[in-house]
């Protein structure tokens, strides 16, 4: 059957998208900023987020897991409900306890929601769309997360220094409960699995299953893979924490016009997602696999006027414009690559491992994040007076994961 892209059911996932993730990228950004305000500490502000991500890391494969065994509809159902209920929760609490503690609490559990959340709503789109869609749905999915990125910290701070923390939060319940109701009326295909002998070795056995997949059924995967451990680990990596350091402490700006203009690099690269997302859809046709290495080859290219940029210039203001530009660039490449790979994955996936097998990409890709994270903090530090160096570096080994992408899809 040939279905039509805006189905009544993936319609309404959009929507739902829209309303759900518009909340998340809100209280994801609000939360932190008003521990940072609590405190004024930045250590204890980087402790949380690095535990924040760590049960995103565990329960993605979970979420995968059971995004093969249970209606998609009902884990997006529940996990929007189990949202609202933690934020109205922590309204309740936060003049009771601890505040450190319970953001600390309420931030893990928002991003392990988010991390079982994911799997569900990218394998629930080879269900709901026909396979010549899959790079325009996913395009579509992209360009909302995207412009959720943008837009929800931008609302979520106007409201946040204007009213408090409270109203955000209200405002936040509101969007994750209507999400919620909005998903209940969506129908997605389901064939229920047969059960396995308890949780615990359904899941090992499932997991199993996943990697073997990956491994000797479908090695292609694997490399994508690989890929994209190694631009989260050497490029994406490399952003985080170039763009704060560098705007902040090292182009010689007066510190509340660093702050800010970093506030509008962040809006740029969100942007460039939102571009990149964007583009993806329109250019879907015209968008071979066999030449995705291309814009990981465009990711690494622009990198290196960054680097040439700290070596040859003294104005900050230069320097910033370079480095702005650059990662809006980056991120439109590297989203169009994205939504290209994950479209490729869908199709190459038997329905009942899809979302094992996204999920196992979600989790082995993020393991990269803080890893790369950690490696260009002790990089820049020991480069102090040299940053372009690390830079530079990151364009190199960039180039040459592009290049080793190129080779993969000659088949």
């Amino acid at each position: 059957m040939n279905q039509k892209l805006f189905s009544k059911d993936f319609t309404l996932v959009v929507i739902g998208q829209i309303i759900s993730l518009f909340g998340n990228a809100t209280i994801r950004f609000v939360l932190p900023l008003y521990l940072l305000n609590l405190t004024g500490s930045s250590a204890l502000y980087g402790t949380v987020m690095a535990c924040s991500f760590i049960p995103a890391i565990l329960l993605s494969p979970v979420g995968g897991i059971v995004a093969d065994r249970v209606n998609k509809r009902n884990i997006m159902v529940i996990l929007d409900f189990l949202t609202a209920a933690l934020l109205l929760t922590f309204i309740l609490l936060m003049n009771g306890m601890n505040l450190i503690i319970l953001l600390t609490v309420t931030l893990m559990l928002l991003f392990g929601i988010a991390g079982a959340y994911q799997p569900s709503v990218q394998a629930s789109i080879p269900a709901l769309v026909d396979q010549d869609h899959f790079m325009a749905a996913n395009s579509i999915i992209n360009t909302i997360s995207s412009f959720a990125a943008l837009i929800g910290p931008v609302l979520g701070g106007i409201l946040y220094s204007v009213y408090g923390l409270k109203p955000v939060l209200l405002v936040c319940i509101i969007c994750f409960t209507l999400s919620a109701v909005m998903e209940i009326f969506i129908k997605i295909p389901f064939q229920k699995q047969a059960g396995g002998d308890g949780i615990l070795k359904t899941a090992r056995t499932d997991f199993e299953g996943s990697i073997r997949f990956i491994r000797k059924e479908k090695p292609v995967i694997g490399k994508v893979l690989f890929v994209i451990c190694g631009m989260n680990l050497f490029l994406s990596s490399m952003i985080i924490v170039a763009v704060p350091y560098l705007v902040t402490e090292v182009l010689s700006l007066e510190t509340l016009q660093a702050n800010r203009l970093y506030g509008f690099t962040e809006g740029a690269m969100a942007a460039g997602g939102l571009a990149g997302g964007i583009g993806a859809g329109i250019f879907a046709g015209r968008l071979s696999i066999h030449k995705s290495g291309n814009l990981i080859i465009a990711c690494a290219v622009s990198v290196f006027p960054m680097s040439a940029a700290l070596i040859i210039f003294s104005s900050g203001m230069i320097n910033y414009a370079v480095i702005t530009v650059c990662c809006f660039v980056i991120l439109t490449f590297s989203t169009v690559f994205t939504v290209q790979m994950m479209s490729f994955i869908q199709k190459e996936t038997p329905q009942n491992l899809i979302g094992k097998v996204i999920s196992v990409i979600f989790t082995v890709s993020m393991c990269a994040q803080p890893l790369g994270n950690a490696f260009y903090g002790v990089l820049f530090e020991i480069c102090k007076g040299c940053e372009y160096a690390p830079v530079l570096f990151s364009g190199v080994v960039s180039l040459m994961i592009a290049f080793g992408t190129r080779n993969i899809f000659r088949i």
